[in-house]
């Protein structure tokens, strides 16, 4: 356990400042989030797209106050630090991003990412200018908070049909300008291209891991000058691609065999124990 007066935001800085790549693996729930910890991950990142198939819904129709009330959930569920993926902040304009930053703030994140998604398909990025004068609107409400708080600023060319290095390169260099903390352009393919990213940017990059692909291990991306290694919605994509394996077995085959690869109870006995005082 950490102690009590160490803030959250400040250990989540730390990480990004000390030789090498750490990874942040993407709990959808509280009953994940522990489980990860109790692996041995430093921090923990909310997945939007996780949390949006944990209510049952599409990712992208999940309301402000459902996420804010996630990431307050996320950040009490252990003593790691949380950083929340807040999408495009929840509004078009710089003032409305500052205001979710404001409120992400008080749910207890040690951190929040923003991107220039717009969310429309047939204009899916923010013009440059607009881009970053979110991010700076949102530099600038991080920095007025009373605690540390590590704003990660994304580029999303690559996961919206835009493969332009150039544009990605540029705006995560001013994303950097206006005072982003870390910097992600999810969807990078290559190693090469991970290292031009790098080089090009004088704060920490985040890379994501799990999406279709090629696949590069820790000390590749180390290497390749990476200090921070996400996964999305890998593991949650995962767990409910079982679920959806399991119940078509039952119901197309008739068959339970997907049982056989059960985890033992005691396992989840042994991870939750430490959270509660006494049984229901």
């Amino acid at each position: 356990m950490k102690p009590a007066s160490e803030n959250k935001g400040d250990v989540f800085r730390a990480l990004h400042e000390r030789p090498g790549a750490f990874v942040i693996p993407n709990p959808w729930d509280v009953g994940s989030a522990r489980i990860l910890a109790s692996a041995g991950f430093e921090a923990l990142a909310t997945t939007s797209a996780g949390l949006a198939f944990s209510l049952g819904l599409p990712e992208g129709r999940v309301s402000r106050d459902q996420v804010l009330a996630h990431c307050r959930d996320l950040a009490a569920a252990s003593d790691l630090p949380v950083s929340a993926d807040l999408e495009k902040g929840f509004g078009d304009s710089p003032r409305e991003v500052a205001e979710t930053i404001r409120a992400a703030a008080e749910t207890g994140l040690a951190g929040c990412s923003i991107e220039d998604y717009t969310g429309r398909p047939g204009d899916p990025i923010y013009g440059f200018d607009e881009a970053v004068a979110r991010i700076a609107a949102a530099a600038e409400a991080c920095r007025a908070l009373p605690h540390d708080f590590v704003l990660t600023a994304r580029a999303e060319n690559f996961l919206h049909g835009r493969p332009d290095l150039e544009d990605t390169v540029k705006r995560l260099q001013a994303f950097e300008a206006v005072g982003a903390d870390v910097l992600y352009a999810p969807g990078l393919g290559d190693l090469e291209t991970i290292r031009k990213v790098c080089a090009a940017v004088g704060k920490p990059v985040n890379v994501v891991m799990g999406l279709p692909g090629p696949s590069f291990g820790v000390q590749e991306l180390a290497e390749a000058g990476v200090t921070r290694i996400s996964v999305g919605a890998a593991i949650a994509r995962l767990a409910y691609g079982a679920v959806i394996e399991a119940a078509r077995e039952i119901v197309e085959q008739g068959t339970f065999d997907y049982s056989r690869g059960l985890i033992g109870f005691k396992t989840f006995e042994d991870i939750f124990a430490p959270y509660t005082t006494s049984k229901p």
